[in-house]
């Protein structure tokens, strides 16, 4: 997956559903860029229970209830869990997380939104 150019915007994998179709929608967006706060700089923030509207291309929104968010290593990433198939239009947030490696110029883990579809308007 290619990451988003700059802070904004907030990438899509083409690989994976639309957002609200059934599967995992994954999107991707940087936590932070050149000390500036990006696009995912409050992911980490979200809980169980919290709502996250996506704008379509069509018009309509969709809109997820968070299950679980979670920071892996990024040499840890739970590969399946976010690209696998499932059941229901989920969603999956990406980011940077942990602490930052000023050698190499980047973050040590992910965290990872997991939200399944609670409406599409």
């Amino acid at each position: 997956m290619e990451v988003p150019p700059g802070a904004y915007p907030v990438g899509w994998y083409d690989g994976s559903p639309t957002p609200g179709q059934l599967g995992p929608a994954v999107l991707a967006g940087h936590v932070d860029w050149e000390g500036e706060p990006g696009a995912f700089y409050g992911l980490r923030e979200l809980r169980p229970g919290d709502t996250v509207v996506v704008d379509r291309a069509d018009g309509t929104v969709a809109t997820f209830r968070v299950d679980r968010v979670e920071e892996h290593a990024k040499d840890d990433f739970p590969t399946e869990e976010v690209y696998g198939d499932i059941d229901h239009a989920g969603l999956r947030l990406i980011t940077c997380g942990g602490a930052f490696d000023e050698d190499a110029g980047d973050y040590q883990a992910n965290v990872i939104v997991f939200a399944s579809l609670a409406a599409v308007g």
